[in-house]
């Protein structure tokens, strides 16, 4: 396993040293940023986070709680030999984003699948793009001073994927990486980010009515702003005790970029 770990941390860290110049031309990894900025300043979409903060922090008080109890001592034993007299301090870090990172994939997939989907497309509606929310859920008439959460209706289609055992093995094989100070922490989000960057467009692309191939092929040619945006929310939403509020933001984010790329095209 340690053999498997070490090909696949090189062959991340090539990949990423390839695309780097492609992370940093795109700008994509401001994007999170910005979500943090306009979430903050449009109340009209809290309303989702706010329905689901308090069973999300009941959830990261027990894993965080769990992770501590069963792994913590384990990992400051390994680390005392790659962190010496920090070992205590390191270890505390790498389980507080080991439970963040758990705790964000348990609540994607069982607590904040809808909330989330809700804020992607209501910040799709304050940027004014009611036609393409349109293709996927009904968009109430605007009347009456109501804000864009209030004009979300039936949802038509649904993409976020539910919980699966081979998503959390996913997230969870890389874990490790965290062991080797500081570098492989680095690539540890480089990998994430490379996942999470196009989940975070899942729903632009089904809005847009593209097919396996057409994503695949548009994801391909945007790897490199694909990777950054992925990487910055991915590095946010490992803040312990932050994770939910950022993965809310995150996508915020992501549909500030999706509408951005709606306006070039047209």
């Amino acid at each position: 396993m340690s053999d498997k770990l070490k090909h696949m941390a090189v062959a991340e860290a090539n990949s990423a040293r390839a695309a780097s110049h492609d992370v940093l031309k795109s700008g994509a990894y401001l994007y999170p940023i910005k979500g943090i900025i306009y979430f903050a300043t449009h109340k009209g979409l809290w309303g989702p986070f706010m329905s689901r903060a308090g069973r999300t922090i009941s959830l990261g008080i027990g894993v965080t709680s769990f992770m501590f109890f069963f792994t913590y001592v384990p990992q400051m034993a390994i680390m005392a030999f790659t962190s010496g007299p920090l070992a205590a301090f390191s270890a505390g870090l790498l389980v507080l984003s080991e439970s963040s990172t758990i705790t964000n994939i348990l609540s994607r997939s069982f607590l904040v699948e809808d909330a989330l989907l809700d804020t992607f497309d209501g910040t799709l509606i304050a940027r004014d793009l009611e036609p393409l929310v349109a293709q996927g859920r009904q968009v109430k008439p605007q009347s009456g001073g109501r804000d864009a959460m209030a004009r979300l209706g039936k949802m038509i289609s649904k993409p976020l994927a539910r919980f699966t055992p081979q998503a959390l093995f996913r997230s969870l094989i890389y874990l490790p990486l965290n062991l080797i100070p500081v570098v492989g922490t680095v690539l540890y989000i480089a990998v994430q980010g490379k996942r999470l960057g196009p989940a975070l467009h899942t729903r632009y692309f089904q809005l847009k009515g593209w097919n396996a191939r057409q994503r695949e092929e548009w994801v391909s040619k945007n790897r490199g702003a694909y990777t950054g945006l992925g990487m910055a929310a991915f590095a946010l939403e490992m803040v312990p005790f932050a994770s939910i509020a950022f993965s809310f933001t995150n996508m915020v984010g992501a549909a500030l970029w999706a509408a951005d790329l709606e306006k070039e095209t047209k």
